[in-house]
């Protein structure tokens, strides 16, 4: 992880295709995920976010790259106020995200072998020191092994319990210190 990315790399005992499916068809994003997206997939085309119910449009929201099978790439969704309450975000939190640069995700799959594809999870543009990038890199191998362990087993992770009021998915990285930002340690 450098101060502005996230990578992440794993092997998944599957073949390119079904991987491409666990990151575009709603039915297995929203097993290990909780996530699903409105979109045809085309270059340039708006996505939708649905994750608790809560649905996530805005014009930034668009895919950047597509290649079936091998790449992936989109912008992050906007932070607002009804995904933060359908997220478990506080308004301080929120606001906090929505105040940092959009970010984008790309996905490349490569097969290895007969039996096994290596994804490279990109995650980029975050802003240096922010707390989005903490968040994310956090929640990105849980949510990574939550794919391949529901790829190899037919089943996802189980969601892990929060009792910070900070919701799912590495919001446990942001902590205040009096300052009203995210923790320096």
């Amino acid at each position: 992880m450098s101060d502005s990315a996230i990578t992440y790399t794993l092997y998944v005992q599957a073949d390119p295709d079904r991987v491409w499916q666990a990151l575009t068809e709603p039915a297995l994003t929203r097993r290990y995920w909780g996530v699903s997206f409105e979109t045809d997939w085309a270059v340039g085309s708006r996505m939708v976010w649905v994750e608790h119910g809560a649905r996530t449009s805005d014009p930034g929201q668009v895919v950047l790259a597509c290649v079936p099978d091998r790449l992936l790439s989109y912008t992050w969704h906007t932070f607002t106020p009804q995904w933060a309450a359908s997220a478990g975000i506080d308004e301080e939190l929120r606001a906090e995200l929505a105040r940092e640069r959009r970010t984008k995700v790309t996905y490349e799959i490569e097969p290895v072998g007969d039996t096994l594809a290596r994804l490279t999870i990109l995650h980029e543009g975050f802003q240096p020191g922010g707390t989005l990038i903490g968040m994310c890199g956090r929640a990105w191998p849980l949510l990574a092994s939550s794919l391949k362990t529901l790829l190899e087993t037919g089943a996802p992770l189980p969601e892990p319990g929060h009792d910070t009021g900070r919701g799912y998915g590495g919001h446990e990285a942001y902590e205040t210190h009096g300052t009203g930002g995210p923790a320096d340690s």
